[in-house]
């Protein structure tokens, strides 16, 4: 019998009693689920998010320094693939109805029902180990270069740059993931994108770097190139700015 992997979450609350009782909830309610993080604010759950990646977060409304609003419109950008949860009171009703245009779909009001909680986990839990098992046959129907639908392949490897462009990567390495010559991976992805895989990487990181510097003015410009996939800080001031028409400093000005 082939293992479940763990569908890990992360959850913003600003109230200690609160956060730290939804986590035991959450993890003793499914043998399958793995609480990574705790944060009591939007900025430390984003930060979490960018370090662990999870499958699933669970947010309140209102919380100081970024809003469960603020950090589910951040979500909706940059981490697509993660579902998003809200807790939080029947007065931040009118809230939750606008996070729902950021692809929010479930929404618990405090205090959470422990049949409610289960219900909502269970239904994401299905929902991401489909994404995964379906993402998996993807890849088991497109590991030789004669498959038939190269769209789908150059879409899963559009998905596989957003999901790990903070890394070290390169075409050659991509091209290994899903055992294609870089040549063949390269010529397919511009039919389909007009663009090679190597800008639409780039792109991916300036975006990011460009969110990094604007929102946190506390990191170093070496910090932020290492945050995004760029080890050596002046190749990375020398991308932003091909990029931009900026310096990274100039920018976070």
């Amino acid at each position: 019998m082939e293992e479940r992997l763990f569908v890990k979450v992360i959850v913003a609350e600003d109230e200690d009693l609160i956060r730290n009782n939804l986590v035991k909830r959450i993890e003793n309610l499914c043998d399958t689920v793995k609480v990574i993080g705790a944060a009591q604010d939007g900025k430390e759950a984003l930060e979490l998010v960018r370090q662990d990646q999870p499958d699933l977060i669970v947010t309140d409304i209102r919380m100081p320094v970024m809003d469960g609003l603020e950090l589910i419109k951040s979500l909706d950008s940059y981490f697509p693939r993660i579902r998003k949860i809200i807790a939080s009171g029947y007065a931040d009703f009118a809230y939750a109805k606008e996070a729902m245009q950021y692809n929010v779909k479930d929404y618990l009001l405090k205090p959470v029902s422990t049949e409610e909680l289960q219900r909502v986990l269970s239904r994401n839990i299905s929902l991401i180990e489909n994404e995964r098992a379906q993402f998996q046959d993807h890849l088991k129907g497109l590991n030789m270069q004669t498959a038939q639908n190269p769209e789908d392949i150059v879409q899963l490897v559009r998905e596989f740059m957003r999901e790990n462009f903070t890394k070290e990567l390169s075409l050659e390495q991509i091209a290994r993931h899903f055992n294609f010559t870089a040549s063949y991976l390269s010529k397919i992805f511009i039919k389909y994108t007009s663009e090679p895989p190597s800008r639409y990487l780039m792109t991916l990181r300036i975006n990011e770097a460009k969110y990094l510097l604007t929102h946190y003015r506390n990191l170093s410009i070496k910090e932020v190139g290492e945050r995004v996939g760029y080890l050596d800080q002046f190749y990375f001031s020398r991308i932003f700015k091909q990029m931009t028409g900026f310096t990274p400093k100039e920018y976070q000005r």
